[in-house]
This record gives C-alpha cells, sequence and structure tokens, in this order.
C-alpha cells in the first residue's frame, strides 16, 4: 500500500512496540495523520503521567518526512456530511471523531489503519486491520 491513515490506536500501539503496528508502519510509502487523531493523542496525554515526554515524541515522529498532517478542509466536510448521512439511513452510527477521520480518508484515497472494527459501517473507504 502506498499511504494510510493512521488510527490513534495503530499509532499508540507502535509507540509501545507492538510488532502489528511497527510492521502497518513500515510497509507504507505514506503515513497520514488527521487533525482529529492528533487531537485524540494530545488528550490522551493529558489524562497520563508523561504529557511533556509523549508530546516531544509524537512532535518529532510527525517531523519525519514520510509522515503527512492533514487538514480538514471544505472538502473533508463534504465527505463527513457524506458519511454521517450514509450511516444515519442505515441505523449504523460511529463515534463522530471516526467519522472525521473517515472522511480524510476518502477525501486522500487513503485507507484507515486500526483496531475500530465499527469503521466497517462506512462504505467506500478501505479499512487495514493488524495482524495480530
Amino acid at each position: 500500500m502506498k499511504k494510510i491513515l493512521v488510527d490513534t490506536n495503530i499509532y499508540s500501539d507502535a509507540m509501545r512496540g507492538k510488532p502489528y503496528a511497527i510492521d502497518i508502519f513500515k510497509r507504507n510509502e505514506q503515513l497520514l495523520f488527521s487533525p482529529v487523531v492528533i487531537g485524540e493523542l494530545l488528550a490522551g496525554f493529558k489524562r497520563g503521567k508523561q504529557e511533556e515526554k509523549n508530546k516531544r515524541q509524537l512532535k518529532k515522529f510527525l517531523a519525519k518526512e514520510r509522515i503527512f498532517e492533514l487538514i480538514i478542509s471544505s472538502d473533508t466536510s463534504e465527505f463527513y456530511a457524506f458519511i454521517l448521512e450514509q450511516l444515519k439511513k442505515q441505523g449504523t452510527p460511529i463515534p463522530t471523531n471516526d467519522i472525521w477521520i473517515a472522511a480524510s480518508a476518502m477525501e486522500n484515497g487513503a485507507a484507515v489503519a486500526t483496531r475500530d472494527e465499527h469503521f466497517l459501517k462506512v462504505r467506500g473507504i478501505m479499512i487495514v486491520f493488524p495482524d495480530r
């Protein structure tokens, strides 16, 4: 795969040294990060005991050449609205943050690397689940 949007749980697992998450990082040319994922990570850091260390580690990681920080654009918002309507019609809601993450993936033609199976409810995106 060429590019993949990394979900919060995959980044966290990789930083904890989980081989399946590290493998996802190694086998993809571009790793995309939604501002929603970065926000979830920062919120998690605030709840932990090593906030500053984790923030420095994230900043260093995001500065790598293969890492791309996305923006939420008007196009992202269009994809968000499309996905939200689709999920409502199906009667299969998922967390709002994950709709934004799916919208970013859809906009950028990337698969989502995640452990969250509810992404399967979103039609039109590819999902990469880690090999455990």
